[in-house]
């Protein structure tokens, strides 16, 4: 009965792997390609800049509306502008989770908008959102930058569904921290806690990461993630995602219960970073007092 059961599975398996690619969308070309980067004059932007020119595609790194009318229909835009705030809730301004927002968001929006007329007109385009592993889990610190990073998935899922029937596929990139001087400048006030569990995890190079986001969106993945964390991630977090194949689906299916449990175990031990620090950081206070 096992081995029936086991014989069955390895044939379903084969099956989805069989009928995959009839449900994907076709690459995109990129030689030739208009690709458009928002916040590519350094870090992953810049990254991804380079890496699609050295494909061949035609790049402009900073455009309004003239610029698709004087250099051409977008192939690809690659929301990549964003900025970093880290700080205790109670301790930021509001303004910071306004300009966040304004930034982070906002800024994805308004190119998006500028393009996405002339490719469903097309039939053909892709669009990124550049998101962050905080924005498939809250963190410490956080409070801020993964509500604006959270609200890039709703956006890209929301039109996901309406531009789908118009072979234009938008990607979600979900980076880990990488070397890049905004991750610099985020270090300098990070609270004791986000940089401890910050820690846990190594930092990725942005070339590393830029390879990984090019590659998704010119198979029109709506998901793009990098190493086992993030793909744990976002098995974990795809919710109601949209699914480029069968088989991404049938795997997300599968790891579900077992990346919960090892996630679990993650959880436990951030909460126990934050206690440590809390209990530290009282100790000393009363220290102080009785000095």
């Amino acid at each position: 009965m096992l081995l029936l059961a086991a014989a069955f599975l390895v044939a379903f398996v084969l099956l989805l792997y069989m009928v995959s690619p009839l449900i994907s969308p076709k690459p995109l070309a990129l030689p030739g390609a208009h690709v458009v980067v928002t916040g590519g004059s350094s870090g992953i932007g810049k990254c991804i800049a380079i890496e699609c020119y050295k494909q061949g595609a035609f790049i402009t790194l900073v455009a309004r509306n003239e610029a698709q009318e004087k250099l051409g229909p977008v192939d690809m835009l690659v929301n990549c502008a964003g900025m970093a705030v880290s700080g205790k809730f109670e301790d930021l301004e509001v303004s910071t989770f306004e300009r966040l927002m304004s930034i982070n968001y906002l800024g994805s929006v308004y190119p998006s908008r500028a393009v996405i007329t002339t490719m469903k007109e097309r039939r053909v385009g892709r669009i990124v959102f550049v998101s962050s592993q905080a924005g498939q889990l809250g963190l410490f610190g956080f409070t801020a930058y993964s509500a604006s990073k959270f609200a890039i998935r709703g956006l890209a899922e929301a039109l996901q569904m309406e531009v789908k029937p118009y072979n234009v596929y938008i990607t979600v990139a979900y980076p880990p921290d990488t070397d890049t001087p905004g991750f610099a400048e985020e270090n300098r006030t990070k609270p004791l806690e986000t940089r401890l569990i910050s820690e846990t995890t190594s930092v990725c190079k942005p070339e590393q990461v830029a390879k990984q986001i090019v590659k998704d969106a010119i198979q029109g993945n709506f998901n793009s993630s990098l190493g086992s964390d993030g793909y744990m991630l976002s098995a974990l977090t795809c919710g109601m995602a949209p699914v480029t194949s069968i088989t991404e689906g049938l795997q997300q299916v599968v790891t579900m219960g077992l990346f919960r449990t090892i996630a679990l175990f993650y959880l436990g031990s951030f909460d126990s970073i934050v206690r440590r620090c809390m209990m530290q950081r009282e100790k000393s206070e009363n220290a102080d007092k009785t000095a």
